[in-house]
């Protein structure tokens, strides 16, 4: 019997740390999926829906209808990030990260593997606030592929910049910091709650520098098929994303910066 080729052994291997993430994120489900969900839904029913009715309709859509993709591209962006920082840093913290640096997996294989299971756990949440949104308004999508394309693009490049922040962490207090004082912040900055063209100029000016502004606009476009910024440089700024972080990662575990003794 032949020896299994370069291709299969990588296979292999991607599947095995995919199937870590997974079962990771069943087992405990009760932190991984429910808290978010519930998050989500104390949102529609404060913001949707206390706050909604004395605001009344932005352009021609309900306040609830206009939040809703945001508050799913929120929940999309806070668990890739947090699934990757938290499942990369256990496994420097538990030792066995060094494991896999020492085995013939190639740096790309232990980035995929990672950023796969950030992209699947998010998306489970974003689906399951999704669907638990429809019990507050109703929604039509008006474009379903950039819908899909920007959610699996956003948890890309949250999923790649959690991996960063796990390579640099050195205690479970450094994986708090960014989403504490950097993520959330930029989050609700980024045109979740609201729509960046009521802002004064200056203020206007300044939300367009914030990367979250285009994927949650991206995202809006794709159900309601309003945006605050335009769609092509939205792609251009996801698409760059991906490219920049991906690149940056291989970096990092090709040097082996935060990761070797």
């Amino acid at each position: 019997m032949s020896p299994p080729s370069a291709s299969q052994q990588y296979r292999t291997a991607f599947q095995t740390i995919v199937i870590k993430e997974i079962n990771r994120i069943v087992r405990i489900w009760g932190q991984t999926l429910v808290p978010p969900v519930i998050t989500m839904t104390l949102y529609f029913l404060i913001f949707g829906q206390v706050v909604g009715s004395k605001i009344g309709q932005v352009g021609e859509f309900t306040y609830m209808q206009y939040i809703v993709p945001g508050l799913v591209m929120m929940s999309v962006i806070t668990n890739a990030y947090g699934n990757v920082v938290s499942s990369f840093f256990g496994s420097k913290f538990g030792r066995y990260v060094e494991e896999l640096l020492v085995s013939p997996t190639p740096n790309w294989v232990i980035l995929a593997g990672y950023v796969c299971g950030g992209v699947l756990r998010s998306l489970l949440v974003g689906a399951l606030v999704l669907v638990v949104s429809l019990f507050f308004t109703h929604l039509h999508i008006e474009h379903p592929l950039v819908m899909l394309s920007t959610l699996i693009l956003s948890a890309v490049i949250f999923s790649l910049a959690g991996f960063i922040n796990a390579v640099y962490a050195r205690s479970f207090d450094d994986i708090s910091i960014v989403p504490t004082f950097i993520l959330t912040p930029l989050t609700y900055l980024g045109g979740v709650f609201y729509s960046v063209s009521i802002l004064p100029p200056f203020w206007s000016a300044v939300s367009h520098v914030n990367p979250i502004l285009y994927v949650v606009s991206a995202f809006r476009y794709g159900i309601l098929g309003v945006s605050d910024v335009s769609i092509a440089w939205a792609y251009l700024i996801m698409l760059g994303s991906v490219v920049l972080l991906t690149m940056f990662c291989l970096h990092l575990l090709r040097t082996g910066k935060g990761l070797r003794a």
